[in-house]
């Protein structure tokens, strides 16, 4: 496939948007919300549903936010959740991040989460970001790192799980380490004040396991991410539902622990 082309590992699933929708700007973005200020203009790109992109919104009352995804059938979800909230200052739109439609130096603000290791060329993706940044603003981006994932109780086919995923992501044409390499592209983008952080999500009450082993358990069998694995020959039927038992069983451990690990990066244009 062409370097900038990449298939969305997740798909929109109802147990891929039980986990989107959870996110916020306070538990997705808060290496970036002590920068905002009111009158901000922010493109926030891969916006799926648009929790977080709402978030933002109500963190600059007097600026704009405008949301995109590669994908438009998400975007009537993310319309609804900013109509819900009453928020004026927002506005959705298809678009690539490999080629933005916008102006050169167009918002303030560039935000992308859990995007890069989703594109086929997360170095040129960077480099449009910063395009339409103004001088002066922000590139922002916060991506997960799977090789860092760690949990405990350890189900042997939770192992597998992590092989599987990460071979299906690169075989889709991603990278599901982005987290440490976001500082690596960035600079390779040609950005050159840049601040690198890291924050995790971390998963171990009883409500927090069910749900967490409970939305991975059926995007095993039933997500696109399923459809990917058995297509691209990395695992079939039988060999998922393996998987998906073992996530339900580290959920019903009391004891059960999982931490995932982001990279983050501030770039000053």
């Amino acid at each position: 496939m062409p370097k900038e082309t990449a298939v969305y590992t997740h798909g929109h699933h109802e147990s891929v948007l039980r986990s989107h929708t959870w996110r916020t700007a306070a538990n997705s973005a808060a290496y970036l919300v002590g920068s905002l200020k009111p009158h901000m203009k922010v493109l926030d790109i891969g916006c799926g549903p648009g929790t977080i992109t709402a978030d933002l919104a109500a963190l600059v009352p007097d600026g704009h936010v405008t949301g995109v995804d590669h994908a438009p059938g998400i975007l009537d979800t993310a319309r609804a959740t900013a109509a819900e909230r009453g928020l004026e200052n927002v506005d959705f739109a298809v678009a690539d991040v490999h080629a933005l439609d916008y102006p050169d130096d167009t918002f303030c603000v560039v935000h992308a989460h859990q995007v890069l290791q989703h594109v086929g060329d997360p170095v040129r993706a960077l480099r449009e970001m910063r395009r339409v940044c103004k001088p002066g603003g922000i590139i922002a981006a916060r991506d997960a790192d799977y090789s860092a994932m760690s949990w405990y109780p350890r189900p042997p086919a939770m192992d597998d799980w992590l092989d599987l995923y990460r071979r299906v992501a690169r075989a889709n044409g991603g990278e599901p380490d982005a987290g440490s390499r976001l500082k690596s592209w960035a600079l390779e983008a040609g950005c050159t004040d840049v601040t690198g952080s890291a924050d995790t999500w971390c998963y171990t009450t009883d409500e927090e396991r069910a749900w967490w082993s409970g939305l991975w358990a059926d995007r095993t069998v039933a997500s696109s991410y399923a459809d990917n694995a058995v297509r691209g020959g990395h695992a079939d039927p039988a060999r998922l539902r393996v998987i998906a038992d073992a996530w339900r069983e580290w959920g019903r451990q009391e004891d059960g622990w999982f931490a995932v690990l982001h990279g983050e990066i501030l770039c000053r244009k």
